[in-house]
């Protein structure tokens, strides 16, 4: 009897296993019409299948080293990302206006083979690429609704380190 269910679970492994072609269901005069056709390249997949969010929240962090440009749902969660460093900058160059656009399109493309169509800026940070990385956005394609600047700002809570003298 133990000898006979393993086999069972031995075969039910293999058959999800196996690749499963897409299913065929015939329509009346004997035609067959397909169910399913297969995603596109490039997409990202969730558990449920291929994922398409149409507006979402680009976070853009313009620090004075760095521009970094997320891409998230409405609910928060993270559907794309770049940096400076990640699109090849080091150094210096990563805290430049030029680097902010590179990541802004990168991320762009990345979430327009989702289906996104509209995005709500919010803006962190003094960086120089802080307006770069907007326009970069519009420039690929997705329509900007609004932007928002999230930088934090005190409202006399802890006191503030030494000044800087250059």
């Amino acid at each position: 009897m133990a000898v006979a269910q393993d086999t069972n679970k031995a075969e039910k492994k293999d058959a999800e296993q196996a690749p499963v072609a897409a299913a065929v269901v015939p329509v009346e005069g004997g035609a067959a019409a397909p169910v399913a056709e297969a995603p596109k390249a490039g997409a990202r997949h969730s558990h449920r299948g291929l994922k398409h969010v149409p507006m979402g929240i680009a976070h853009i962090t313009a620090s004075f080293n760095n521009t970094v440009v997320t891409i998230s749902d409405v609910k928060g969660n993270v559907l794309a990302w770049s940096s400076s460093g990640r699109a090849g900058f080091k150094g210096s160059r990563k805290s430049t206006a030029f680097a902010a656009g590179i990541v802004g399109q990168d991320v762009a493309r990345q979430v327009t083979s989702m289906g996104m169509k509209e995005v709500e800026v919010r803006v962190q940070g003094p960086g120089a690429g802080r307006e770069t990385a907007i326009r970069s956005l519009q420039s690929a394609g997705l329509t900007v609704s609004v932007i928002k600047d999230v930088t934090p700002m005190p409202h006399n809570g802890c006191r503030s380190r030494k000044r800087r003298r250059v």
